[in-house]
């Protein structure tokens, strides 16, 4: 298995490896990479499905980073698997 590259702000890659402890998939592409939710859900996000959008070069690192975290947080797919498991 490729490692993927390592993100040039150590902010946004936190935010990286939060997602995909998550089990996120980043895939290159776009303005660095993107992020893919596990669960593919079509409901999730209405209709658009959790995808996000990796910056290669943002203007404000650290609310980017933020922004990831939300994504992956917000994500309805997940919290419904978590508040079913509860």
């Amino acid at each position: 298995m490729r490692r993927r590259p390592q993100h040039p702000n150590k902010d946004v890659e936190q935010a990286i490896r939060f997602a995909e402890a998550h089990q996120w998939v980043v895939k290159a592409g776009g303005h660095w990479g993107m992020l893919y939710c596990p669960y593919n859900d079509s409901a999730c996000r209405c209709g658009s499905r959790c995808i996000a959008g990796i910056w290669g070069t943002p203007k404000n690192p650290s609310h980017h980073a933020k922004q990831i975290r939300e994504v992956v947080n917000g994500c309805t797919s997940r919290k419904k698997r978590q508040s079913a498991q509860n």
